[in-house]
């Protein structure tokens, strides 16, 4: 009776003198973090699986809803018959009536604070074992990139959010209030610059793994931001003297091919070909091409989009009128489905054609779809093409733009041509005027053309301050071209330029505040 007493007791947690060794006793098969991290193995697992939680915050829809169709590149096919929860959501993030309700921008919040919390734990331990300074070195500066990078993400569309330095162990150290914004990017550029000094320039071809031109690239980008132009560029120049280059022809830069070539500075990495497969599905060209019950025609491949999947982060035509007459990039970007949609909104593709200058031909339209993420896979929705987070062409871009906003122009057009000389396959093409405001309207319009569909488009607006006109405009000729557009929508206000802190985690947590106009 007595061992039968003493499982009682542990059922009704209760504790007596002759069960109490019993009850304290440690289960030999429950792994904690405090006893988990051995040896250098095992710390190397523990990066694998913080870069596995950033792959989440890419391979997500809220990347591409809040990154694309937020902005003036993309848009959506509109299906009257289907107004589930999550396609109706989806529409509202493009129509900007979105709410602290609307489930498809959480998954942002919820990935960026998966990767954080894993790399925290990372962190806390790192001092649980004695490793060699190398091992140490490229422990924690992938660490901080990783973190560095999840923040950066996160407070440009939400603003403030709660910092984590290490994990919380407590209630009290979990639910903590908003920090400022500038107390984020200080902790961004913390993490990016202590990274930057532990981790090796990039050998090629690469690993995959953040390398110091990771990490610079993403100082710059934040420096940038923060319109501290010179420091930009003191960290950007450095990138340029690591070995990168820009492939011959723009779409070598997606090849499965060229994964973590000579141009990738930094990209989200997929592999569909391991044991256990880590397939492209969230981020795949089929959430981008019309919804059909056979994408054979188009991807080779039998799989039903019509559900779930297909419809979503459509070219606009604004976006294809962008690129010049001669810009290879276009037909490198973007193709057309050719084929007819049904009286449920549902597509039957039986071409696949160029974009350049298309006309459908007698009872056939054209539907363009996102060309540059469509290579050769074996399964549907499954792909294998990386994602990438930075590119060299980005660096020469975000340099020329660092310039420019020093009134060092002249130079500035040397980093900017170099990317259009690849677009155009000549200098006939160069820009060359050095007014500031003109070529700084350059710059910009070359983000759009060269990184579309690569989740850029609508952080550049906000930052460059210009979000609210350009989408009001766009908003007007949206409003002429589709009918079942909303009279509200498109009501682009400067609050609008931050998401809602998503409504579970205000209700979870009493000390967040929600964004002024949720």
């Amino acid at each position: 009776m007595k061992k039968i007493s003493c499982y009682i007791l542990v059922v009704i947690s209760l504790a007596t003198t002759s069960c109490k060794k019993f009850l304290n006793e440690v289960n030999p098969n429950f792994t904690t973090p405090d006893s988990y991290f051995k040896n250098q193995n095992d710390f190397d697992l523990a990066v694998n699986g913080a870069y596995s939680q950033l792959r989440g915050l890419y391979n997500n829809k809220s990347a591409w809803i809040m990154g694309e169709m937020r902005s003036d590149n993309t848009h959506y096919d509109y299906k009257s018959s289907d107004q589930a929860v999550a396609t109706v959501n989806r529409y509202a993030v493009a129509d900007f009536l979105d709410d602290k309700y609307n489930n498809q921008t959480p998954p942002k919040w919820n990935s960026g604070y998966n990767t954080i919390s894993a790399v925290n734990v990372i962190l806390d331990h790192i001092d649980d074992i004695q490793l060699s300074a190398s091992a140490r070195n490229a422990i924690v500066g992938q660490a901080k990139f990783i973190r560095a990078l999840a923040y950066f993400d996160l407070v440009r569309f939400y603003g403030g959010v709660p910092i984590y330095k290490r994990a919380p162990l407590s209630r009290e150290e979990t639910y903590i209030p908003r920090a400022s914004v500038q107390e984020v990017y200080d902790l961004i550029l913390s993490d990016a610059t202590d990274a930057a000094a532990r981790l090796e320039a990039p050998a090629f071809p690469q690993t995959g793994r953040a390398t110091k031109g990771a990490a610079l690239t993403l100082l710059g980008d934040v420096y940038l931001t923060l319109k501290k132009y010179d420091q930009a560029e003191s960290v950007l120049k450095q990138v340029t003297a690591m070995g990168y280059t820009l492939f011959q022809n723009y779409g070598d830069a997606f090849q499965l091919s060229n994964k973590n070539g000579k141009e990738s500075v930094f990209e989200i990495q997929f592999n569909t070909g391991l044991a256990v497969p880590q397939a492209n599905t969230d981020a795949s060209v089929y959430n981008f091409l019309p919804r059909m019950a056979n994408t054979s025609v188009v991807t080779g491949v039998n799989f039903n989009s019509i559900t779930n999947t297909g419809g979503f982060n459509t070219p606009t035509q604004d976006l294809i009128n962008a690129y010049e007459t001669g810009d290879q990039r276009l037909d490198a970007s973007i193709a057309v489905a050719e084929g007819s949609f049904n009286a449920s909104d549902d597509f039957t593709a039986t071409a696949v054609k160029s974009v350049i200058n298309y006309t459908p031909p007698a009872g056939k339209v054209g539907r363009p779809f996102p060309k540059k993420f469509l290579h050769t896979h074996t399964i549907g929705n499954q792909t294998n093409d990386n994602w990438p987070v930075y590119r060299y062409a980005e660096v020469l871009l975000l340099l020329a733009e660092s310039l420019n906003q020093q009134g060092k122009s002249g130079e500035a057009l040397v980093y900017l041509n170099t990317v259009r000389q690849r677009a155009f396959g000549d200098a006939l093409h160069d820009i060359s005027t050095t007014d500031q405001a003109a070529l700084q309207a350059a710059i910009l319009q070359e983000r759009r053309v060269e990184l579309a569909f690569e989740n850029k488009r609508w952080l550049d607006l906000v930052r460059s301050g210009k979000a609210i006109s350009v989408m009001t405009d766009f908003g007007v000729q949206q409003k002429a071209r589709y009918s079942y557009l909303q009279a509200g929508s498109y009501n682009v206000t400067q609050n609008r330029l931050l998401f809602p802190i998503p409504n579970a985690e205000i209700l979870l947590n009493d000390k967040l505040t929600q964004n002024p106009g949720y």
